[in-house]
């Protein structure tokens, strides 16, 4: 396919390629252009810019978007990105579940399967299960198979994105996990870290309008942050940034799944708030997930508990604003060293919203220094629990074209 020929040619740095893959990058941060102002954005003359358009139409990549009617002379011509010359998968591994969408090449999600039943253990059989679900997915949509140019999978944990190795999960082979689920899928793989790709989703499509310097919280079973700094995602040098929940904080002597005790996710995180509404349960204390905690607390998700938040229930709703206030306290140290423009409370706790963001905001207003606070907004993620989703297919599609 002419799909596939360019991305040969941008593997081997071909120097058309390059130019190719600059016009690509422009539409997918702006919709269509005319020649004259694209060749005015990368600083090419309108012949060769000319050349690579029509190269471009010819191989798929690119369309006439048609004439920009502007009342005067005559009306020059508008290109953009053609929705179908390729496709993207994205897959979001959660505690319980999956959630898979199927974006074209405009950045559109044209199908999806949320909600996938699925139990994150660290086995050879979960991964399986998960490449059993990703195959079946992509059989649902048969008929694009041959034009879905890479699938991103989002890894909980420690993750280099660069190798594609995960050492949280997955770590069974010395080969890289991208390799492993490239060969077991059958189409180009690529992970990265879950809370990252969130960020980058809802620097892309979600609540960011133009902040450069932005602080994303992951707060669902777990505890991270994406960072963008100055308009980059930033990982560090191996792709381990991020870690927030485990800020040794806590004399608590709970033992986090990292191996340590005292980390800020023990306290600050969705199976905290399981933990604690179980204990309390169990002291005595009444909610209206009482009788089902009792009988089989397993029987009882995270999902069930930010319903009964939303629903005002007392208990919940008590042990959401307590978990908002630690959360306050110490992203409050991450705004003092970073200094953002937008704090981002984004994933499962987020949908409990303002039961969640006040204690938050409180917090921050009460521990961070006030000139520093007030360059800071604090909101609620756009994109909910579609963050992994969406920011998984735009990550892969960003990580093809962008230089």
């Amino acid at each position: 396919m002419p799909q596939h020929h360019l991305l040969l040619e941008i593997a081997r740095g071909a120097k058309s390629a390059v130019t190719k893959k600059r016009i690509i990058t422009y539409y997918m941060y702006n919709r269509s252009s005319t020649i004259p102002d694209l060749a005015k954005e990368l600083n090419l003359s309108v012949p060769t810019v000319t050349k690579f358009i029509t190269e471009m139409c010819e191989d798929g990549f690119i369309v006439n978007y048609g004439k920009l009617e502007t009342g005067e002379g005559r009306p020059p011509t508008l290109y953009g990105l053609n929705a179908d010359s390729g496709y993207f998968v994205g897959v979001d591994v959660r505690k319980t579940d999956i959630n898979i969408g199927l974006m074209n090449f405009t950045g559109d999600i044209i199908d999806e399967r949320v909600n996938i039943p699925f139990r994150l253990v660290n086995t050879p059989e979960a991964l399986n299960t998960l490449c059993g679900q990703i195959q079946a997915f992509i059989e649902d949509n048969a008929t694009l198979r041959d034009k879905i140019l890479q699938i991103g999978v989002n890894v909980s944990g420690r993750v280099n994105p660069d190798l594609g190795y995960s050492f949280s999960l997955f770590n069974f082979e010395e080969r890289s996990l991208n390799e492993v689920l490239t060969e077991k899928i059958g189409i180009p793989v690529s992970i990265d870290n879950d809370t990252r790709v969130m960020t980058y989703g809802e620097c892309m499509k979600g609540v960011v309008k133009g902040e450069k310097n932005i602080v994303f919280v992951n707060l669902s079973w777990g505890l991270g942050v994406g960072l963008v700094i100055n308009g980059q995602l930033y990982a560090g040098k191996s792709g381990f940034s991020g870690e927030l929940g485990h800020f040794s904080v806590f004399d608590n002597e709970i033992l986090c799944h990292c191996g340590k005790k005292g980390c800020l996710e023990t306290e600050v995180s969705g199976m905290a708030l399981y933990r604690k509404l179980c204990e309390q349960v169990a002291e005595g204390k009444s909610s209206i997930l009482s009788e089902r905690i009792l009988a089989a607390k397993e029987s009882v998700t995270l999902e069930d508990i930010i319903k009964a938040t939303n629903k005002e229930d007392l208990l919940c709703i008590e042990l959401v604003e307590e978990i908002g206030m630690l959360l306050g306290r110490y992203l409050a140290g991450v705004i003092n060293l970073l200094n953002p423009e937008l704090v981002i409370i984004g994933v499962a706790l987020s949908a409990t919203e303002d039961y969640i963001l006040l204690p938050v905001k409180g917090a921050i207003r009460k521990y961070t220094l006030n000139l520093v606070n007030k360059d800071s907004s604090v909101v609620l993620s756009k994109l909910k629990d579609k963050a992994g989703m969406i920011g998984a297919c735009l990550l892969v599609r960003s990580k093809l074209f962008e230089d």
